[in-house]
């Protein structure tokens, strides 16, 4: 039995997931690893909801505003970083917390990624402008081709999977699910996977509350500092969007504040629902975080 343990903090956008973490954190005399896919990104701190500097002052942060919006990062690259960066947090105690809630970085910690090809900005910039100059269609068909397996799966109406897959195939020269074993990585530390979780109206609520405040702090102006930006994938996220449209004209700034509300409660939901499937999770409500972790 391993004595280090990752003890990791997800749930919901919105849920409470950065206070609880600093709470247990503090109490264990450990550092937080930061699993959101948005936050690592420097320049949007207001509408990514990062840790502030005081936050980060009464805990250290790892992973969090450390690569420019045009830097490409992803759930394997992750992976690889927190793999090579325990070794040195371990030395200072037996527990690390990991905090986030994009639920491919958590899974890529816990469960580990299969090894797929790094993509060329060759093949990245073509699939990308077929996409914005054809739309999904013939992209849908050209994975059909590739990979009848995946296709029959994926979700067709989600072009980042689907760019994914094509990426992939395009680059590999095998079809995309050969690559996708599923299988589990052992990891040499113990995992204590516990996910916030608040009465959906009280959440709903707290979402909705959480963007006025953004708003109030800056958002727009943070947006507006961005816009020449905003065909970065980094941006292609909640908030922005829906800012990113005000500033175009197509959407006035009442409907662009309620889009981004109605649009952050779909994604708690989504969030939701992939943690339902997962059996390890120890569901509790923020509150009882700090009591939850006692018991391991």
């Amino acid at each position: 039995m391993h004595n280090n343990t990752l003890i990791v903090i997800t749930g919901p956008t919105g849920v409470g997931k950065t206070a609880a973490a600093i709470e247990v954190a503090r109490r264990l005399g450990c550092d937080i690893i930061n699993a959101d896919s948005r936050q690592v990104f420097r320049g949007i701190p207001i509408g990514t909801a990062a840790p502030t500097p005081e936050e980060q002052a009464l805990v250290k942060h790892h992973f969090v505003q450390f690569k420019e919006l045009d830097e490409y990062y992803s759930a394997a690259q992750f992976e690889a970083d927190v793999m090579a960066l325990l070794p040195e947090l371990w030395t200072k105690g037996d527990h690390v917390v990991m905090c986030g809630g994009s639920m491919m970085y958590v899974d890529a910690v816990c469960r580990g990624i299969d090894p797929i090809p790094d993509i060329s900005p060759e093949v990245r910039q073509a699939v990308k402008q077929q996409w914005q100059e054809q739309g999904l269609e013939p992209l849908l068909g050209e994975l059909k081709r590739l990979d009848p397996a995946y296709y029959e799966q994926v979700d067709k109406l989600n072009p980042k999977r689907v760019i994914h897959a094509i990426e992939v195939c395009r680059q590999a020269g095998v079809p995309y699910s050969s690559l996708r074993t599923g299988r589990v990585k052992p990891r040499p530390f113990n995992i204590v996977k516990m996910s916030l979780n608040i009465e959906r109206a009280k959440l709903f609520d707290r979402i909705n509350r959480r963007v006025d405040a953004m708003m109030e702090q800056g958002l727009e102006q943070e947006a507006r500092s961005v816009y020449h930006l905003r065909h970065l994938n980094s941006l292609n996220t909640v908030g922005y969007k829906e800012m990113f449209a005000h500033f175009d004209g197509t959407m006035d700034r009442h409907t662009a504040i309620e889009r981004i509300k109605k649009n952050t409660r779909v994604y708690a939901k989504k969030q939701l629902t992939w943690l339902q499937r997962d059996t390890a999770i120890t569901w509790c409500t923020p509150n009882e975080c700090l009591h939850t972790v006692k018991d391991y």
